[in-house]
């Protein structure tokens, strides 16, 4: 069994117009959510095998804090360049080359591409996955090369706004 959990990055800033896309921050809302969203990945699972990140700026706040509240080392997080942009496919190459050593994997990014990546590996119809929303789908497979769009299992869909029981 394989578990991927995808989380979007939480609510980032447009304040400062001179920035970069890949360098903004997250914004006051980002900074109250991903604590938040850290807290109840930690009540639903247990932490992650291996977690890989966009390298962006509200990426890398959001992962750094999610990896603190699910108790990973900092250290051990692997920020991937292909991640910022990514394709589903590039996202789909970065799964099915996991060292298949780790059972369960959080990955960190962006949309659109994380909601349509959702929808392919679970046959889902999400319509868009909130900032810091987290999809978490599991896999009746052994090795992570045999990933395959549509044979995901929905563990959960959470997200900040979402009633929280």
């Amino acid at each position: 069994m394989k578990i991927v959990t995808l989380c979007r990055h939480a609510k980032s800033s447009w304040k400062q117009q001179d920035l970069r896309d890949f360098d903004r921050p997250l914004n006051k809302r980002g900074k109250k959510d991903a604590p938040a969203m850290a807290a109840r990945l930690a009540d639903r699972s247990a932490p992650p095998d291996v977690i890989v990140s966009s390298p962006a700026a509200r990426a890398r706040a959001t992962v750094l804090v999610l990896a603190e509240g699910l108790g990973f080392q900092e250290q051990d997080i692997i920020y991937e360049q292909q991640m910022y942009g990514a394709s589903t496919e590039t996202l789909l190459a970065i799964i099915r080359g996991l060292d298949n050593a780790h059972a369960s994997l959080l990955l960190v990014g962006h949309n659109p591409e994380f909601t349509m990546l959702a929808n392919a590996l679970g046959g889902l119809d999400l319509a868009n996955i909130p900032t810091c929303g987290i999809v978490s789908l599991k896999f009746p497979v052994r090795n992570w090369s045999e990933i395959r769009s549509g044979a995901g299992s929905l563990l959960f869909f959470d997200y900040p706004k979402k009633q929280h029981v």
